[in-house]
């Protein structure tokens, strides 16, 4: 949505801050590749759902026909549908749903946050196109002028709990 996103605010007296007006939405969906931190997005001018990921699945079976491909999903419910289940299958895509409500274990999440940061903290755009093509120049920016923050930022490392020693 065309909303500013405040990094802070501390203020003695009453400060307005200026956000446009309307309720036009934007949305990214992206797929990451773990390893070499290459994004492959389709953007939107509504809200994501089921055919938006049927045609992320097709992009990516297009760009990596040769690869298998892995997605690692979160439980949104309109990934998890009959007709993605279906399109990813026929794609020979395998999805595999992260447990629900741990968006700390989508790497993808980060990247968002990350873009939220870089993007749209603090930043007025007065128009709808500025407000787009911000997101996508930063998102566009992920393998070059960003790359070496992205690096330890997207790198998967998750705490373990295999060695731990509970004291009583």
């Amino acid at each position: 949505m065309l909303l500013p996103f405040l990094g802070y605010l501390y203020s003695l007296s009453v400060r307005y801050i200026k956000a446009a007006s309307g309720r036009q939405r934007f949305s990214v969906l992206g797929a990451l590749n773990a390893v070499t931190k290459e994004l492959v997005m389709i953007t939107e001018h509504a809200y994501i759902n089921a055919t938006s990921v049927c045609a992320l699945l097709e992009k990516l079976h297009e760009q990596f026909y040769d690869l298998p491909i892995v997605l690692i999903m979160d439980n949104a419910r309109y990934q998890r549908c009959q007709l993605v289940l279906e399109k990813a299958k026929s794609l020979n895509i395998q999805i595999i749903f992260l447990p629900p409500y741990s968006p700390i274990l989508n790497l993808i999440e980060r990247l968002w946050k990350f873009v939220k940061k870089k993007a749209l903290y603090n930043e007025y755009y007065p128009k709808y196109p500025l407000f787009c093509s911000a997101i996508v120049n930063c998102l566009e920016q992920t393998s070059t002028s960003y790359k070496e923050e992205l690096d330890t930022l997207l790198a998967p490392n998750f705490q373990s709990f295999k060695n731990i020693i509970i004291q009583p």
